[in-house]
């Protein structure tokens, strides 16, 4: 009884002892008797928690680890289990609870294996490489399948077993190193070496003993697996060769996806799994790319071998397959199955024949298969088999085009005639030009000659008409609408749309006018049309160019009695009535009784007549301030642009007048002296009136304006006899760049004047009420330098002498 007490006592301390050492891996003093595999997810979330507190990683307390007495072995469990840690849900982050397991959607537990990939660019013309490339593409095992019937428990393995009924137990509990699970209250079940389903018999029948009403089904016993051991295989000869920790439940497939593949010499035909020291399997992963078929991905199991061999024979398809690239093959297998690992000719592919490149000891050769030998040719390593396109070339074609209902491209046979082809093209249209139709004919040396043929003939049943055909000839059957020239009749005049129309037979004036838009309301009953002469002569007595025809219609109406029938080229004008004009208005504005606008009454309309039909002049009108501003027509500014000044291609004068008058100016000003229009209305200043004239009279202004280059710009009151200087004397004089002698005056009704001078007298033009004194800026000069005035005294001094010298 002592020794049993005892036994219980090391055993509590041993497990107390790694909880210890659990929760201060980095404060434990002695760490010899840490068990990794004994430690719970909690106790891993513990250390975890206890590294990111201390700011390290788990690589950097390795030394301090061993240095305390942990194995080696035990420490690299304890990194693949820190390291295999998953994000958790945001309630158990809440609580410091930290997975290390990958979990399914049943609950079951498995290592990540993550191996990163490495692009093979050596054998990227390889198929299959493609294959193991591909990161999306793994081969992992599905943890949210049942687990299979057949799967072996080994040590690693977890397992939940759960009572539940009248007596209730649950408890996660792993296989232990001696191949064991040790249920409480049960004792230790040995479940190594077998499968899960006769594992479950075995625990359901050790429970069944403990928990009475499981034995009398009051309970149930359910056992399922909840985490995967990882189990150790050997891969040789892929691009990434080593010891791999993968999935019991992985495959084939997937350890050989982890090791990149084949490397650059490797198989993929005569892949080796040895088990035991002895050839298991031997996996062709060509079944898998080409059928689909997984035969060979079967399960791996703890210390199996992959071997991959160098390649034995590989060959090259270049040009029209689908998928061309170098291939693996067996011995024994023909030109037909590579063809199958080519995905097959695509649609431009010249199937009767594929040339060869084959390796000799000592040189190349080159042969063609013929495509009865597919099946039998058996490539040879290192052939570089090229599919060619297929020529560009018809055997059998011919063509028909022009007037027939379908003109296409037919297929030739032997004995074809001309009306066959026809016939097959639905027939001719009723426009087609029977009397001869072309046949471009290619000869043997690939010229072409031309073939006449009689329509007409050939379609009646005459044999020798209804020649026979060739291949590749194209046959042209004429329409006689290309023989007709393209006729035109031009009306202009009076007529809403004026132009050039088709002409057709039987084309009368009436037509045409209501193929014009009709008459305007101008049209006037003349109608002048104009006829080419056609002769095969020249009449010198006779030279006129056309036949005139002046016809009366009636003016408003489209339809004529008289229908006068037109021909080709025919010119028809319709005259303008000789009076028809739309009123025109000017406008009147200003200090007048009725201003608005006023129809002109007659074409020689005079400013008088029109102001005194707005009423006169008001009592605030001023009397010298009446005037005509005149928009500036188009055809102004075209005239001014077609005068030519002499003033040179880079002068900018007429350029800069041009866009004055079309931006800046769009009225001309005229003056008018309303005092001699009072007492004579028939005096010249009583200017007729243009439409679109606008009549200014201006309201009595008693002061003057005084502008431009003077010290303050101002409107000084105006005072009888006062004349010009008395202005600018007003308004401080004029500014530095002021140049007086050219000042000018502006009046109220437009007119200008400018100041002269006679021997020296300078005289200045009478201001007026309501007048505006404009005091331009002096051009600038440009001052000469001192050595300008230097040269030009040396040129004098030099003349002086010149003259003196011829004097003496």
């Amino acid at each position: 009884m002592r020794k049993i007490v005892t036994v219980f006592i090391l055993v509590f301390v041993l497990f107390q002892t790694g909880t210890l050492r659990a929760q201060d891996l980095l404060k434990g003093t002695d760490l010899s008797t840490l068990k990794v595999d004994y430690m719970s997810d909690g106790d891993i979330a513990k250390i975890k928690s206890q590294l990111q507190s201390n700011n390290t990683t788990i690589e950097q307390v390795e030394p301090l680890a061993l240095a305390k007495g942990m194995s080696a072995a035990e420490f690299d469990k304890l990194k693949v289990r820190l390291s295999a840690t998953s994000m958790v849900s945001s309630t158990a982050a809440s609580n410091g609870n930290v997975l290390n397991e990958i979990k399914g959607a049943q609950g079951r537990q498995q290592e990540r294996v993550v191996n990163n990939k490495v692009k093979d660019t050596m054998n990227s013309l390889v198929f299959g490489s493609e294959l193991f490339d591909t990161p999306d593409l793994n081969f992992e095992p599905n943890l949210k399948l049942a687990t299979p019937v057949n799967y072996v428990l080994g040590p690693g393995d977890e397992l939940q077993i759960s009572v539940y009924g009248v007596q209730e137990y649950s408890a996660t509990i792993p296989v232990s190193t001696e191949g064991k699970v040790n249920i409480q209250y049960v004792g230790q079940i040995p479940v190594s070496g077998m499968t899960i389903e006769a594992a479950t018999q075995k625990i359901r029948g050790a429970i069944s003993r403990v928990y009475s009403t499981v034995a009398s089904g009051q309970s149930q016993v359910g056992i399922s697996l909840s985490r995967i051991r990882t189990i150790k295989v050997t891969i040789i000869g892929s691009k990434q060769p080593g010891n791999y920790s993968i999935s019991s439940l992985a495959t084939v497939y997937n350890a050989l996806f982890l090791g990149g593949g084949p490397g650059k010499n490797g198989s993929y035909r005569n892949i080796e799994l040895l088990r035991n020291n002895k050839l298991y399997k031997k996996i062709d992963i060509y079944n898998f790319l080409v059928n689909g078929n997984q035969a060979d991905n079967v399960g791996l199991k703890d210390n199996d071998v992959i071997r991959i061999p160098a390649y034995t024979q590989r060959v090259t398809v270049e040009g029209q397959v689908k998928r061309p690239g170098i291939f693996e093959m067996k011995s024994g297998e023909t030109f037909k199955d590579l063809l199958a690992f080519a995905s097959g000719f695509n649609e431009f592919a010249y199937t009767a024949s594929v040339n060869v490149l084959q390796k000799t000891s000592k040189d190349f050769k080159v042969k063609d298969i013929k495509s009865s030998e597919f099946g039998s040719y058996k490539p040879l390593s290192g052939d570089v088999f090229r599919v060619s396109k297929i020529l560009n070339r018809f055997e059998n074609r011919i063509s028909i085009n022009g007037a027939v209902f379908r003109p296409n491209t037919y297929s030739f046979y032997e004995g074809m005639r001309i009306s066959d082809l026809i016939n097959q093209a639905d027939g001719l249209k009723e426009d087609a030009y029977t009397s001869r139709a072309t046949i471009v004919r290619t000869k043997a040396d690939l010229t072409t000659e031309v073939t006449n043929v009689n329509l007409d003939r050939a379609l009646s049943g005459e044999v020798e008409a209804d020649i026979y055909l060739r291949k590749e000839d194209v046959v042209t059957v004429y329409s006689i609408l290309d023989f007709k020239e393209d006729y035109k009749i031009t009306i202009d005049g009076e007529i809403k749309k004026p132009g050039v129309y088709e002409f057709h037979d039987n084309l009368t004036l009436n037509d045409l006018l209501v193929q014009a838009g009709g008459l305007t309301g101008s049209a006037s009953k003349r109608v002048e049309i104009a006829r080419m002469i056609k002769s095969d002569e020249n009449n010198d007595a006779n030279p006129s160019r056309v036949q005139l025809f002046n016809l009366e219609i009636a003016s408003g109406n489209n339809e004529q009695i008289k229908n006068f029938i037109l021909a080709p080229f025919d010119v028809v004008n319709i005259r303008r009535m000789a009076v028809y004009e739309k009123p025109e208005m000017v406008t009147v504005s200003g200090a007048v009784n009725y201003t608005g606008k006023y129809v002109l009454a007659n074409k020689k309309e005079k400013i008088y007549d029109v102001i005194q039909r707005a009423g006169g002049l008001t009592s605030v009108a001023n009397v010298d301030g009446v005037k005509i501003k005149r928009p500036i027509q188009a055809k102004q500014i075209e005239e001014l642009e077609n005068v030519n000044l002499n003033l040179g291609k880079k002068d900018s004068i007429q350029n800069k007048l041009t866009k004055k008058l079309k931006e800046d100016l769009k009225y001309a000003t005229i003056p008018v002296d309303w005092r001699k229009i009072v007492k004579d209305p028939s005096d010249k200043t009583n200017v007729t009136l243009f439409p679109g004239d606008e009549i200014e009279v201006s309201i009595y202004n008693e002061s003057v304006k005084v502008s431009g280059s003077v010290l303050l710009t101002s409107e000084i009151p105006y005072s009888r006899g006062k004349g010009f200087s008395y202005y600018l004397g007003a308004v401080g004089g004029t500014d530095a760049k002021g140049w007086k002698n050219k000042a000018y005056i502006i009046y109220p009704n437009g007119r200008a004047a400018v100041s002269s001078s006679f021997f020296f007298i300078r005289s200045y033009p009478k201001v007026l009420p309501g007048s505006q004194i404009v005091v331009p800026e002096k051009p600038e000069t440009k001052k000469m330098s001192t050595g300008e005035w230097v040269s030009i005294g040396s040129v004098i001094t030099s003349l002086a002498l010149l003259i003196v010298t011829a004097f003496k």
